[in-house]
C-alpha cells in the first residue's frame, strides 16, 4: 500500500481518536449544592455501590433507580435524590460510563439483583430516560417508569409518570408529542410552571435551554413530590 495512503489512514484515525477523548471529556459537572448532598443529611446517608450512590433513607420498601443524563455527571442529581428519599424511597443514582446511560442501560439489574426491595422503580433525565424506558422494554423487573424531560422509543406496558417544564427549550416537544401512543398503561404527566431541562439536576446552565421562572430548588421538590406521590398510587399506598 502507498506510504502516502497508509499516513493518511493513521492520520484519520489519530484524529478520531483525540476527538472522542475531548468529546468524553466535555461534560457538564456537578455544582455546589449537588457536591454538598453527598455528605447525607438528616435522616438520609449516602453510600457508595459498585455502580454509584445509594441514598439510604427512612424507608425500606421501595427503591428508585435513577439514569442521568447524557454528558452530565451523575452527581449533579443529588438534591433531587435526597429530597425523594426523605420520603421514604430509597435512590440508587447510577454513575454511567462516559457519562452516557445507553452505555450502562442495564445497570438496574446489578442493583435489583443485589438488594431487596419490594418495589421498584426506575427513572432517568433526558437521554438517561430514554435508556431508563428501553430498561423497561426489556424485563420484568419493574413497577413503573419515571421520564424526566424525556420520551421512550418502544411501546410500554407499565405505569408511567411524565415531568416536563414550561420553560424547556431541549426537550424536543414534538418527538414527545408522538410518543404519546406508545405509553400503553396508565399515564400521569405533570408540566412544572416555569420549570426548564436543566434544573432536574445542579450542572448549571444548558446550551439552547429556556431561562427558568422558578428556583432550581422549586423544580426539584416539586418533582419528588410528583414522584413520590405517583409512586405511592402505584402501589396503592
Amino acid at each position: 500500500m502507498n506510504k502516502k495512503i497508509i499516513l493518511g489512514i493513521i492520520l484519520i484515525l489519530l484524529i478520531a481518536v483525540i476527538a472522542s477523548i475531548f468529546y468524553i471529556n466535555d461534560y457538564s459537572h456537578a455544582q455546589k449544592t449537588a457536591v454538598d448532598c453527598l455528605n447525607g443529611s438528616g435522616n438520609v446517608s449516602v453510600i457508595d455501590t459498585s455502580n454509584g450512590l445509594l441514598f439510604d433513607g427512612p424507608g425500606n420498601n421501595t427503591a428508585l433507580i435513577f439514569y442521568p443524563g447524557a454528558k452530565i455527571e451523575y452527581t449533579s442529581y443529588a438534591p433531587l435524590m435526597m429530597n425523594i428519599s426523605k420520603q421514604n424511597i430509597d435512590c440508587y443514582l447510577v454513575e454511567m460510563p462516559f457519562n452516557l446511560a445507553f452505555l450502562g442501560a442495564d445497570s438496574a439489574d446489578e442493583i435489583i439483583g443485589s438488594s431487596n426491595y419490594t418495589h421498584y422503580f426506575i427513572s432517568g433525565h433526558s437521554l438517561g430516560g430514554v435508556a431508563a424506558s428501553s430498561y423497561v422494554n426489556g424485563t420484568n423487573n419493574t413497577d413503573g417508569v419515571i421520564l424526566l424531560a424525556s420520551y421512550p422509543t418502544d411501546e410500554i406496558s407499565k405505569p408511567v409518570l411524565s415531568i416536563y417544564g414550561t420553560e424547556d427549550k431541549v426537550l424536543n416537544i414534538e418527538a414527545y408529542k408522538k410518543a404519546a401512543g406508545l405509553f400503553k398503561g396508565n399515564f400521569t404527566e405533570d408540566v412544572i410552571d416555569g420549570a426548564n431541562h436543566a434544573q432536574f439536576g445542579d450542572y448549571g446552565n444548558q446550551s439552547g435551554d429556556g431561562r427558568a421562572r422558578i428556583s432550581a430548588e422549586s423544580q426539584q421538590q416539586q418533582t419528588a413530590d410528583d414522584i413520590i406521590s405517583f409512586i405511592n398510587q402505584v402501589i396503592g399506598h
